[in-house]
């Protein structure tokens, strides 16, 4: 295994693991913790499925080609417009969860130092510190990926071991949150928590460029998907154990998606100052390989859809229209760091499920040869399905 394919396997595992880490324990608190293992393994089989899937398209499409373009040369220009306004909606809700996540924890970071600094501030400052990276291109940010995700993945493991003895069997075996809510409550709890889930393994964003990067090798980049999805499941499992099985749903539950109440309280488990750092640099690098992952494919889309040129004002002017729209949302929107997580699965299921499964029925009839991932039309009518649930979930919990 080369270095560009540790490369994408840490760009695929780092798009997934950000928000979505910080974020599970919050969202699935109150569903107990082995109900909430069963809904990440049931979500991870879907990823892994839909990822093959548009692997299988983007490939038979022609290598180098964006989402853009390849939806475009498949389902015509209106497939292109459902795609693009997904596409969009998605990467831009996924950047403002990250903004708000990121200066969410560095205002905590800057509290021990007497230093206090408003929401605006703190979201102003991580957007243009880490957002400046992705001006510099992609070989950059694999560079910078594969640090930041080893570190994250050395920091995750000192955590995890350190914690794991202080896990509770009374909470870990927790049934469910009848003992905090009514089974009405429960139900829209579950409802709330499916989309959340579905998001956090929403790594497809950056398989068109990844495609691009390893010049269309199916072998390694079906290597690269699978190996980087499963990576985050692993982490998933281990850390809802570890956060719901030493903190307790309730008291998780209680934080209302509060990210700086979660670190603080699993900082407070820790029995050294060196596990509570290590606990707060594993949470900041959770986020910011997120960040990056998803603002590069971000970037990367607006430079193509634009014909943005490869110069230093090209690149200025792809930054600002990348960063400029999310920036203002989480300026005046500071509070919807779990909302907006789960908003981002309704166009994430329109991207990931129905548009490849109606260009997969438009490519395959005209046998043109490659890989395809197995399954054939069960396979996708299961997951048509399953993405219509995972709508039905978030819209009935928004209204």
């Amino acid at each position: 295994m080369n270095l560009k394919m540790l490369g994408s396997i840490a760009i695929v595992a780092g798009t997934a693991i950000g928000g979505g880490m910080l974020a599970l324990p919050l969202a699935t608190a109150s569903l107990g913790t082995i109900p909430a293992l069963l809904l990440l393994v049931v979500i991870w089989g879907i990823s892994i499925y839909t990822s093959l899937l548009m692997l299988e398209i983007n490939l038979r499409a022609g290598v180098g080609l964006n989402v853009h373009a390849i939806t475009g040369k498949t389902l015509g220009k209106l497939g292109q417009l459902i795609q693009g306004g997904s596409f969009l909606s998605l990467l831009f809700a996924l950047t403002m969860v990250y903004l708000l996540g990121g200066s969410s924890l560095l205002e905590s970071r800057f509290e021990p130092l007497g230093i206090s600094m408003s929401h605006e501030v703190a979201v102003l400052l991580f957007t243009v510190f880490f957002g400046g990276f992705i001006a510099i291109g992609v070989s950059w940010i694999d560079k910078a990926s594969r640090v930041l995700f080893t570190a994250m993945v050395v920091l995750f493991v000192i955590v995890v071991l350190f914690l794991l003895p202080e896990v509770s069997p009374t909470y870990l075996l927790r049934e469910s949150a009848s003992e905090l809510v009514s089974k009405g409550e429960l139900g829209d709890l579950w409802l709330a928590a499916i989309p959340v889930v579905f998001t956090s393994f929403g790594f497809h964003v950056c398989i068109a460029t990844i495609v691009r990067y390893l010049d269309g090798d199916a072998v390694s980049l079906r290597k690269v998907l699978v190996i980087g999805s499963t990576i985050p499941l692993v982490c998933y499992i281990l850390w809802l154990m570890v956060t719901l099985g030493t903190v307790g749903g309730a008291t998780v539950y209680g934080f209302s998606g509060s990210l700086p109440k979660l670190v603080a309280a699993l900082q407070g488990v820790a029995q050294s100052a060196i596990l509570q750092q290590c606990i707060d640099l594993f949470a900041n690098l959770a986020l910011i390989t997120s960040f990056l992952g998803v603002t590069m494919s971000l970037f990367d889309y607006i430079s193509e859809l634009t014909r943005a040129k490869e110069n230093m004002l090209g690149r200025l002017q792809t930054w600002l229209v990348t960063f400029i729209p999310p920036l203002l949302c989480a300026l005046y929107y500071p509070d919807g760091f779990i909302q907006l997580l789960g908003f981002a699965a309704i166009p994430l299921v329109v991207m990931i499920v129905f548009l490849p499964i109606a260009m997969a029925l438009v490519q395959r009839p005209q046998k043109l040869g490659g890989y395809q991932v197995r399954g054939g039309k069960a396979a996708l009518t299961l997951s048509g399905i399953l993405g219509l649930v995972i709508i039905a979930a978030q819209l009935w919990i928004a209204l």
